[in-house]
């Protein structure tokens, strides 16, 4: 079971996941997690976790009845939140103690401890602390560049083109991307692509015209990237 609603946090998703119980015998269940541009602070069972960006599928295994709470970042703002820009973090799945003081890393597992007893209050718990961090980090989130960078690779645009219309060089951008996204903006573009490819296909959109829709040379072309993206053709994450 799988639920989520726009945060509080300026620019993040809380979310909430619970794995299904499984048969004797059957062991644990493995769920796919797609490369999305995003970081989250994650409770899982007791312990609390920092997912970095992805560049490709990570493939999960939940024991029978996990619980997951969920706080998921937007571009850029992940690594405010961390204090570790976005790159250092790419393809990790760290405990939060290695980013954080221990005393505060500490004093939050305590409070998502007592939090989780209480049901619903644990998401509020992560969001308090988000947003608390947000509020005295002393280095900010660049909108304007992240909004610019994002659109830009949304739209198809070349990076020498992304880069003009934000006045940053082409190698000045891809740094900022680095620390924002985890990679470049051409890493970025084809991920977010394939997101949209993705949703299109689970609304029902056949695959020739997700194809044509999202930006793909051709029904081939999609099935390449989703496949190098994901480790898996479109039609298995359609099941």
């Amino acid at each position: 079971m799988y639920r989520e609603r726009v945060s509080r946090v300026p620019d993040a998703v809380l979310w909430w996941s619970t794995s299904p119980g499984t048969s004797p015998g059957t062991g644990a269940a493995e769920r796919r997690v797609l490369p999305d541009g995003c970081m989250d602070m994650i409770w899982a069972d007791g312990a609390l976790l920092v997912a970095g960006p992805d560049t490709a599928a990570h493939v999960v295994t939940d024991r029978p009845g996990a619980r997951y709470v969920g706080l998921r970042f937007g571009p850029g703002t992940g690594p405010v939140v961390f204090g570790v820009p976005a790159h250092e973090l790419r393809d990790r799945r760290v405990p939060l103690a290695e980013l954080w003081p221990g005393a505060e890393a500490r004093r939050l597992t305590e409070r998502t401890g007592e939090a989780a007893d209480a049901g619903p209050w644990l998401g509020a718990v992560l969001e308090e602390e988000a947003a608390r961090r947000l509020g005295r980090a002393h280095r900010r989130v660049d909108a304007a560049l992240v909004g610019a960078v994002v659109t830009g690779v949304r739209a198809g645009l070349p990076v020498a083109r992304i880069a003009a219309d934000t006045g940053v060089g082409e190698r000045r951008l891809h740094r900022r991307c680095l620390d924002a996204f985890g990679y470049g903006p051409r890493t970025l573009g084809r991920i977010l692509r394939m997101n949209r490819a993705v949703d299109l296909a689970r609304g029902g959109t056949p695959p020739a015209t997700v194809a044509a829709v999202a930006g793909y040379a051709d029904q081939a072309h999609l099935s390449r990237e989703v496949r190098s993206l994901t480790g898996v053709t479109l039609g298995a994450l359609m099941r």
